[in-house]
Protein backbone atom coordinates (compact mmCIF):
# COMPACT_ATOMS: atom_id res chain seq x y z
CA UNK A 1 0.00 0.00 0.00
CA UNK A 2 1.37 3.40 -0.96
CA UNK A 3 1.50 5.58 2.10
CA UNK A 4 1.57 9.32 2.26
CA UNK A 5 4.24 11.04 4.34
CA UNK A 6 2.38 12.33 7.38
CA UNK A 7 3.20 15.59 9.08
CA UNK A 8 3.49 15.69 12.84
CA UNK A 9 3.58 19.15 14.39
CA UNK A 10 4.63 19.72 18.00
CA UNK A 11 3.46 23.08 19.38
CA UNK A 12 5.20 24.29 22.51
CA UNK A 13 7.23 26.96 24.24
CA UNK A 14 10.58 27.46 25.93
CA UNK A 15 8.84 27.96 29.27
CA UNK A 16 7.14 24.91 30.74
CA UNK A 17 3.37 24.96 30.81
CA UNK A 18 2.32 25.85 34.41
CA UNK A 19 0.41 22.57 34.75
CA UNK A 20 3.28 20.55 33.29
CA UNK A 21 5.89 20.89 36.03
CA UNK A 22 8.12 17.79 36.26
CA UNK A 23 7.42 16.92 32.61
CA UNK A 24 9.95 17.28 29.78
CA UNK A 25 10.03 20.56 27.89
CA UNK A 26 8.20 20.89 24.58
CA UNK A 27 11.50 20.76 22.70
CA UNK A 28 12.58 17.63 24.61
CA UNK A 29 9.22 16.02 23.81
CA UNK A 30 9.67 16.88 20.12
CA UNK A 31 13.16 15.27 20.08
CA UNK A 32 11.92 12.22 22.00
CA UNK A 33 8.97 11.73 19.61
CA UNK A 34 11.20 12.05 16.55
CA UNK A 35 13.59 9.40 17.90
CA UNK A 36 10.82 7.03 19.05
CA UNK A 37 8.87 7.22 15.77
CA UNK A 38 12.06 6.81 13.71
CA UNK A 39 12.89 3.62 15.64
CA UNK A 40 9.40 2.13 15.56
CA UNK A 41 8.76 2.94 11.89
CA UNK A 42 12.27 2.66 10.50
CA UNK A 43 12.65 3.62 6.82
CA UNK A 44 9.07 4.94 6.68
CA UNK A 45 8.98 8.65 5.86
CA UNK A 46 7.32 11.19 8.11
CA UNK A 47 7.86 14.88 8.72
CA UNK A 48 8.02 16.25 12.25
CA UNK A 49 8.08 19.98 12.90
CA UNK A 50 8.47 22.00 16.10
CA UNK A 51 6.52 25.27 16.38
CA UNK A 52 7.23 27.76 19.17
CA UNK A 53 3.79 29.12 20.09
CA UNK A 54 5.27 32.51 21.02
CA UNK A 55 7.23 32.78 17.75
CA UNK A 56 5.32 30.77 15.13
CA UNK A 57 6.29 30.61 11.45
CA UNK A 58 4.40 32.77 8.97
CA UNK A 59 2.44 29.78 7.57
CA UNK A 60 -1.20 30.63 8.26
CA UNK A 61 -2.28 27.21 9.56
CA UNK A 62 0.62 26.89 12.00
CA UNK A 63 0.36 30.52 13.15
CA UNK A 64 -3.40 30.18 13.73
CA UNK A 65 -3.05 26.98 15.73
CA UNK A 66 -0.20 28.48 17.82
CA UNK A 67 -2.55 31.35 18.71
CA UNK A 68 -5.29 28.83 19.57
CA UNK A 69 -2.95 26.99 21.97
CA UNK A 70 -2.37 30.27 23.84
CA UNK A 71 -5.97 31.55 23.70
CA UNK A 72 -7.52 28.27 24.86
CA UNK A 73 -4.87 27.64 27.54
CA UNK A 74 -4.10 24.23 26.07
CA UNK A 75 -1.50 22.11 27.86
CA UNK A 76 1.60 22.11 25.72
CA UNK A 77 3.25 20.51 23.99
CA UNK A 78 0.26 19.90 21.74
CA UNK A 79 0.93 17.23 19.11
CA UNK A 80 -0.96 17.29 15.81
CA UNK A 81 -0.80 14.46 13.30
CA UNK A 82 -2.20 15.53 9.92
CA UNK A 83 -4.12 18.31 11.68
CA UNK A 84 -5.66 16.06 14.37
CA UNK A 85 -4.73 16.55 18.04
CA UNK A 86 -3.15 13.29 19.23
CA UNK A 87 -1.48 14.54 22.40
CA UNK A 88 -1.62 17.43 24.83
CA UNK A 89 0.64 18.14 27.83
CA UNK A 90 2.15 14.68 28.15
CA UNK A 91 1.58 12.91 24.80
CA UNK A 92 1.31 9.12 24.81
CA UNK A 93 3.31 7.16 22.25
CA UNK A 94 0.64 4.46 22.04
CA UNK A 95 -1.94 7.03 20.86
CA UNK A 96 0.44 8.53 18.31
CA UNK A 97 1.47 5.08 17.03
CA UNK A 98 -2.18 4.05 16.63
CA UNK A 99 -2.86 7.18 14.57
CA UNK A 100 0.23 6.58 12.38
CA UNK A 101 -0.92 3.02 11.71
CA UNK A 102 -4.24 4.39 10.37
CA UNK A 103 -2.08 5.95 7.64
CA UNK A 104 -0.48 2.62 6.76
CA UNK A 105 2.65 2.79 8.92
CA UNK A 106 3.89 -0.64 9.98
CA UNK A 107 6.10 -1.22 13.04
CA UNK A 108 9.64 -2.26 12.09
Amino acid sequence: MERKEVEIVVYGAEVLCPSCVNLPSSKETYEWLEAAISRKYADQPFKIVYVDIHNPPSQDDKKEFAEKVIEEDMFYPVVLLEGKIVGEGNPKLKTIYAELEKYGYVPA
